[in-house]
């Protein structure tokens, strides 16, 4: 291959993975291997891809990062950036893509929480890994993601146990001489008639124009829950690849809200499985693009049994040249019948260069199923506006007060309380305060 990327990659891989955790270990070199031979083979892929048709990765191509940062563990971070009102229990923190003993909380776990990073779980136990790490990918970040992955997070909640303090996973960027590449992975497995509030946080502890990947497989039991909350602030330099895939058994129940606030070029794909009746997936988020930023969502929800149930309520906002990309497909499995799929993605483009592209997919094989799925990009009302402004708003305000309202539906069932109102204080602050416009 020919891009600087894929070259760099290809420099430095055979390097990079006999100082990984894990090396040595027969079946993980060679999943390693055979996921960089697909990489190098296939590289990053095309608009022409349909997958990938909103998103170009030309300029990522031209670009070399270096593997890993060997000097993660003494970069500063300012420890008032950890600060969390309201969600005070254990946390796993990483500075470009390396676990930081020194910032986390892993004292006095509750009883039946696993949880340790994947580095340590590679050196004690890798067997307990390998379908993690075997499982066949055609994604090309993902390909990267299982060659490279050195460290993450591995979090287990034993059968009937219910977790009642918020556990944390913070991933932050930290200046370095030379753009880095760092990649994580994360396996969070739920038992039987569980329940966990998970916080990951994405942020920045200076400015870089780091790649990180970030992949994340979840499980959950036989009538487990988790509450994922998702507050995505990476730096502006930043490019952030992540995959978070759900699978879920029979009456089990996740619920995820994502704020996608930062970073350069930053796509999620999220995937969500039910494999067992009655079990339901429910997602809410924000996407709010600015300035040059290209922000996608990527919803890819199965029914496979019957009875299951499926809610989706996305908003996206972009301003200046901003470009949001919300992809959400449902696909309804034969033989899932009386499964209830529902996509809402309302959009609002505050300028005349913004962008967003909304791509809404319903395929139903089976019978007796509710579905709908509904997408609309447009503007702010203007009689909503004039009308505010007859009672003294500003325009400025006015708009401002739209717009955040606009959004603040996605957050609304968001739960505990004090995490709620901090989204909903870092979407105020991220929204633009539109100082452009007159009053005239």
């Amino acid at each position: 291959m020919s891009n600087a990327f894929a070259a760099a990659v290809g420099d430095a891989a055979g390097a990079t993975l006999s100082r990984l955790p894990g090396a040595g270990v027969a079946w993980l070199d060679a999943a390693r291997h055979a996921h960089l031979s697909a990489f190098l083979r296939d590289g990053l892929p095309s608009t022409r891809s349909e997958a990938w048709k909103y998103t170009s990765l030309r300029a990522l191509e031209q670009r070399a990062f270096a593997l890993g940062d060997v000097d993660a563990a003494t970069r500063s971070v300012e420890t008032r950036m950890l600060a969390l009102s309201g969600v005070d229990g254990p946390q796993l923190v990483f500075v470009n893509g390396m676990f930081r003993a020194d910032l986390s909380r892993l004292d006095d776990l509750p009883a039946g929480l696993q949880l340790q990073s994947l580095a340590a779980a590679l050196i004690l136990d890798a067997d307990s890994l390998r379908e993690a790490f075997g499982t066949a990918t055609t994604d090309a970040f993902d390909r990267l993601n299982a060659t490279l992955a050195g460290d993450g997070v591995v979090l287990r909640v034993m059968p009937g146990v219910r977790i009642a303090a918020p556990v944390r996973l913070v991933f932050l960027g930290a200046p370095a001489a030379v753009d880095l590449a760092w990649h994580a992975r994360a396996l969070i497995v739920l038992g039987e008639g569980s329940e966990l509030v998970l916080v990951e946080q994405h942020g920045d502890a200076g400015a870089h124009a780091h790649l990180g990947t970030l992949v994340s497989d979840i499980r959950l039991q036989r009538g487990a829950r988790l509450h994922w909350n998702v507050l995505q602030e990476a730096g502006p330099g930043a490019v952030l690849i992540r995959r978070s895939a759900f699978r879920l058994a029979t009456d089990a129940v996740a619920t995820l809200h994502a704020l996608e606030l930062g970073g350069a070029l930053v796509r999620h794909a999220i995937t969500a499985v039910l494999e067992g009746d009655r079990a339901r997936f429910i997602t809410r988020g924000v996407f709010a693009p600015g300035g040059r930023q290209h922000l996608e969502t990527r919803l890819d929800i199965r029914h496979e049994a019957r009875d299951t149930a499926s809610d989706a309520l996305w908003r996206g906002v972009a301003n200046d040249r901003g470009r949001g990309v919300l992809h959400g497909a449902i696909t309804v499995a034969a033989g899932a019948d009386g499964s209830d799929a529902r996509l809402d993605n309302k959009n609002l483009l505050l300028s005349a260069q913004a962008e967003i592209d909304t791509q809404p997919v319903l395929e139903i094989h089976a019978d007796a199923v509710k579905a709908g799925h509904g997408a609309t990009v447009g503007q702010l009302d203007e009689r909503v506006l004039f009308y505010l402004r007859s009672r003294g708003l500003p325009l400025e305000q006015a708009r401002a007060l739209l717009t955040s309202a606009f959004c603040r539906v996605a957050l609304d069932r968001l739960d505990p309380a004090p995490l709620r109102e901090h989204f909903a204080a870092r979407l105020a602050r991220h929204l633009p305060r539109l100082a452009g416009d007159s009053e005239a």
